[in-house]
This record gives C-alpha cells, sequence and structure tokens, in this order.
C-alpha cells in the first residue's frame, strides 16, 4: 500500500486535529472574576457571549465545552484577545430603558448580558449584534427592529436633538 504526499497530509491534519480537540476538551481552572461590594452580577465579563456557569467546568454539556474551546484556541492561534471585555463595561451605567422599544425588562437582560451603556450598543458591529441577539430570549430580534444600536449611538455621543428628531421624543431620565 503506498502513499502519496496528499494523503499523508490529510492523515497528519485529521490527527493532529484529534488531539487538539482532546487537549482543549480537558477541564481547565475556572478564572475567577472580581467583583466590589454591592456591584451586580454580569453573566461574564470575559466572554459575555457564552452562557454563565451553573455547576461544574465551563459548560453543561460538551456542545458549550466545543465552544469554549474553540474560542480558546482560536485566540492562540490567530494571536488575537479571543475574550475581550465589552467596550466601556465598567462604571455606572446608563438607563436603557430609555431608548425607544427597551422596556425595564429587556434593559435588565441587557444588563445581565453585560450591556450597560449607550456607548457599548453603539460600539458593536453586525456580528456581535447577531450573538447579543441570540442571547435575549423572548427579546430576540428587537434590537433591529427597534434600531436599538443606532438609537445608541445619538445618546453616546450626547446628541439629544438628532435623536429626537429620528426617533420622537427621548424616554424618561
Amino acid at each position: 500500500m503506498t502513499f502519496d504526499t496528499t494523503t499523508i497530509l490529510i492523515i497528519v491534519a485529521v490527527l493532529a486535529v484529534l488531539i487538539l480537540g482532546f487537549l482543549t476538551m480537558r477541564s481547565r481552572p475556572a478564572k475567577r472574576v472580581e467583583r466590589r461590594e454591592g456591584e451586580p452580577y454580569v453573566a461574564s465579563r470575559d466572554r459575555p457571549y457564552v452562557k454563565p456557569r451553573k455547576d461544574g467546568p465551563e459548560g453543561n454539556g460538551v456542545a458549550d465545552e466545543v465552544a469554549a474551546a474553540t474560542t480558546d484556541v482560536a485566540g492562540e492561534v490567530f494571536s488575537v484577545d479571543a475574550h475581550r471585555e465589552l467596550g466601556g463595561a465598567t462604571g455606572p451605567g446608563d438607563d436603557l430603558s430609555r431608548l425607544k422599544g427597551v422596556g425595564p425588562k429587556f434593559a435588565a437582560r441587557l444588563n445581565e448580558l453585560g450591556v450597560i451603556s449607550y456607548a457599548q450598543l453603539a460600539g458593536f458591529n453586525e456580528t456581535e449584534l447577531a450573538h447579543l441577539d441570540e442571547r435575549l430570549g423572548p427579546f430576540s430580534g428587537r434590537l433591529a427592529r427597534d434600531r436599538v444600536a443606532e438609537q445608541a449611538d445619538y445618546l453616546a455621543r450626547g446628541d439629544v436633538d438628532g435623536f429626537e428628531d429620528r426617533f420622537g421624543k427621548l424616554g424618561e431620565a
């Protein structure tokens, strides 16, 4: 039985992926996030689009473990910060319920997911907004329908007049 160069490369690649998968599936110690007294719990400041941990290691199942491992490996391979914090996630948050279409429950859900300011919403790209939308549960689809990021952009810049020209009277502070 003879192997040509292409066959050998395919076999080596498959073996490398299997080994990499095995190594990344092993449990890693949990990274502790320090919070100040009275600070609200945020699902995960390091991984804003990964479900918060309940019990045990990183995920609640194989799919969660694979997703977390893939993010870790991709970050290392491409030398990028795969777990960047949401921009502006420190300090006091903005009243997101002032945005049109965002009520108190929707604003609370955004806060749970780590979104606390207009600047964060305004700074998200299309992919980040799509990932956030997937996590909104009953509010899924509202970000695009109510143009929440566009509204937040006006308020992040302090352009209340521009906001009111485009979207109507600003909600109560």
